[in-house]
């Protein structure tokens, strides 16, 4: 878990800073994090703890790299109507309480939403990418080191 969601994202980095430093323009680095970044999440703290680290990592390359004006930041999904979510391993870790037979789509729909300050159970992929889109542009020039939720409002409950 570590391997993927933090040295992964390391290694990453590291190899794209020269490229940026030497262009001498500035640019910007966005990690793609979760709202377990941000939080504690029962059953998945391993996740959670890589997720922790992104976040320390990012505030730490903003701090390093905001002289060569290269901004640092992470948008946190909460949770995404994609093949990551919609399927039986997470279903159970978020409604070990269901049987088997009684774990799907539409019954995982009213405990996702439950979490969510707006009546959605789950983001679109597109709400990531115009976060994404919108940090890397130069609407966002001023930002660095920001944990963006991209939630529902799930981090406001």
């Amino acid at each position: 878990m570590i391997d993927v969601n933090l040295t992964g994202a390391w290694h990453t980095a590291k190899a794209a800073i020269p490229h940026l430093k030497d262009r001498g323009r500035g640019g910007s680095i966005i990690f793609i994090n979760s709202t377990g970044g941000l939080t504690g999440v029962e059953n998945i703290g391993h996740y959670v703890a890589a997720k922790h680290g992104l976040v320390g990592l990012m505030r730490s390359l903003a701090l390093e790299l905001a002289s060569d004006r290269i901004r640092v930041n992470s948008v946190h999904p909460g949770s995404v109507d994609t093949d990551m979510i919609q399927n039986e391993a997470t279903y159970a870790i978020f409604a070990p309480d269901l049987h088997e037979g009684a774990r799907n789509r539409e019954s995982l729909a009213v405990r996702f939403q439950s979490a969510n300050a707006l009546p959605i159970p789950w983001m679109e992929p597109r709400d990531i990418s115009n976060a994404v889109l919108w940090l890397a542009s130069e609407e966002s020039r001023n930002m660095t080191g920001v944990a963006l939720p991209v939630d529902a409002g799930q981090m406001a409950k």
